[in-house]
């Protein structure tokens, strides 16, 4: 898929572990010429991604969240380093970091989610999306907002889980979000 915008678009990619969301997005984005990965982050000083973006030739910025007396302090600070970056569009990959407000209403930021969304919300999608009853399950890449894991959908993908264990349950997903996200990180790009 290719992009047509009138100027290089900057992304932000953010992560707080294994990175291979990220990894991948590093992978498949490098190549367009009118995308700027600018800035790569963690939030966690221990994220084994840190060692995926290194061997990528990115060096993480680490902002510990415990740094921060609150998530609007940590919040506040994430935003004056995207802004600093001049920054079009943040990219959470694996981000284990509920956002607030101070950084919802003045950043544009997208997210993958591990079910069909509205369906199961929050940290155990992937798990309760595997033991629920319908016979599909899937990945949703949507725009952040205040409500968590409540933006407009960009991109959602399905497949029939009929059958699977959990662990082939799981490398679907994983396989669903390596080709999804990239698309949709330009699909969002392209609205900015």
């Amino acid at each position: 898929m290719s992009l047509n915008v009138s100027k290089r678009k900057r992304i932000a990619i953010l992560f707080s572990g294994e990175g291979t969301n990220m990894q991948n997005l590093i992978q498949k984005l490098s190549p367009h010429k009118e995308i700027e990965i600018a800035l790569v982050l963690t939030n966690n000083t221990n994220a084994k991604g840190i060692a995926r973006a290194k061997k990528l030739g990115f060096t993480p910025l680490v902002l510990n969240h415990k740094d921060f007396q609150s998530r609007e302090a940590f919040d506040k600070r994430l935003v004056e380093i995207v802004h600093a970056h001049q920054i079009d569009l943040v990219v959470l990959a694996g981000f284990m970091r509920i956002l607030t407000p101070v950084f919802t209403d003045i950043v544009k930021a997208i997210n993958i989610h591990p079910s069909l969304l509205p369906k199961h919300k929050g940290k155990d999608a992937l798990i309760n999306s595997f033991n629920d009853s319908d016979t599909k399950a899937g990945v949703t890449v949507h725009w952040v907002n205040s409500e968590l894991d409540g933006g407009e959908i960009i991109e959602q993908q399905s497949f029939d889980k009929r059958g699977l264990d959990f662990k082939a349950f799981e490398k679907r997903v994983h396989e669903i979000e390596y080709e999804l996200y990239p698309k949709a990180v330009i699909k969002a790009l392209q609205t900015l």
